[in-house]
């Protein structure tokens, strides 16, 4: 992976800084509302760094009123947001317990990567070179009960555009 551009620094001590950092993530993900886009983000860091309260806090963001899942153990789950008259199409991978690289294709997922929509994958790494590349990559570290400290880096145009509006 090649990291196009800028990278933004980030640290959450509160449940509150989180949520505003997952609403500063949304507005990218509802600019392919309504588009023929793809849109990848990876979400790595150990377990109980905050990667699925990220995600869950990011779909609220997007006006998912739901339970929000960890996908755990079947892999993916799916959300669909209505915005702006639009649906976008949002799947949550959950990799932590894949054995094999290709499990998630095998599983049948290889054709949602590629379908519009936004795909948020925690765990990235376990499916090694078998993913399409990211566009956004969040990385993300346990300090403490409270705090969590990471940083986002751009992996395309668009993962560059979006950091470039944030920073």
């Amino acid at each position: 992976m090649s990291i196009v551009g800028k990278i933004y620094p980030f640290e959450l001590s509160s449940e509150q800084a989180c949520s505003e950092l997952a609403q500063k993530i949304s507005p990218v993900i509802q600019s392919i509302t309504g588009t023929n886009q793809n849109f990848h983000i990876w979400f790595c860091g150990d377990l109980g760094s905050g990667k699925t309260t990220l995600i869950r806090y990011l779909l609220q963001s997007l006006g998912y009123h739901g339970k929000v899942k960890s996908p755990t153990y079947n892999l993916c789950e799916p959300y669909s947001i209505s915005f702006l008259g639009n649906d976008i199409h949002i799947h949550h991978f959950d990799l932590y317990r894949m054995n094999h690289p290709l499990e998630w294709e095998e599983a049948g997922f290889k054709e949602i990567l590629f379908q519009p929509g936004v795909n948020l994958i925690e765990w990235p790494e376990k499916a090694e070179n078998t993913l399409p590349p990211a566009d956004l990559v969040v990385h993300m570290e346990y300090v403490s009960d409270l705090t969590r400290k990471g940083f986002i880096e751009a992996h395309s145009k668009i993962g560059q555009q979006f950091l470039n509006s944030i920073a």
